[in-house]
């Protein structure tokens, strides 16, 4: 049997990492976000902010580092395999960004297909800023619609997930994935 490839994503601050987090803690396989580590792996070497200054470079990284992830779920003997965020969002925060990125970004999204895509809505009740989350709660919005957008574009279909506790969340998306073969 083959592992389902389920992305997690959504606008910074929608709950994604907190809903990983709870997968995990009930034994589910996940592949946890990278773009923290390509943050704090910049800023180490003194770039503050690598997405605003060299978003090209940020998103290769990105991209590379997601591309390891979806190579390194072959090894997954689980059911279904959690990704807290895909290839396809690479592109869809350069869209939001409005730079124009190379056209293997897309290639290798085309190529590496995931098997169902979850988006998280923007929360503002639970968004937060911090070190890493530089975007305001209104850029967060945008964002949510250029990553909806940007799956679509590769052909997914997006199920939008309700806010609501993390249980619940959870539960929606397990109930969705035991409904779908």
């Amino acid at each position: 049997m083959d592992t389902r490839r389920i992305v997690i994503t959504g606008g910074p601050g929608s709950g994604k990492t907190a809903l990983i987090n709870y997968l995990e803690k009930e034994g589910y396989p996940v592949m946890h976000e990278i773009s923290r580590d390509v943050i704090l792996e910049a800023q180490k070497e003194g770039i503050e902010q690598l997405f605003l200054e060299n978003p090209i470079l940020f998103s290769e990284k990105l991209l590379e580092g997601r591309l390891k992830q979806f190579h390194e779920g072959k090894n997954c003997a689980a059911p279904v395999l959690f990704y807290d965020r895909g290839m396809p969002d690479v592109t869809a925060y350069m869209d939001f960004v409005a730079t124009h990125y190379p056209e293997n970004f897309c290639e290798t999204c085309n190529e590496y297909r995931y098997d169902e895509i979850f988006v998280l809505p923007p929360w503002e009740e639970i968004y937060e800023q911090d070190n890493e989350r530089y975007e305001s709660f209104e850029q967060a919005e945008k964002i949510f619609h250029f990553l909806k957008s940007g799956y679509e574009n590769f052909g997914y279909k997006i199920h939008e997930v309700p806010v609501g506790t993390i249980k619940d969340r959870v539960e929606y998306i397990l109930n969705h994935l035991k409904n779908t073969p």
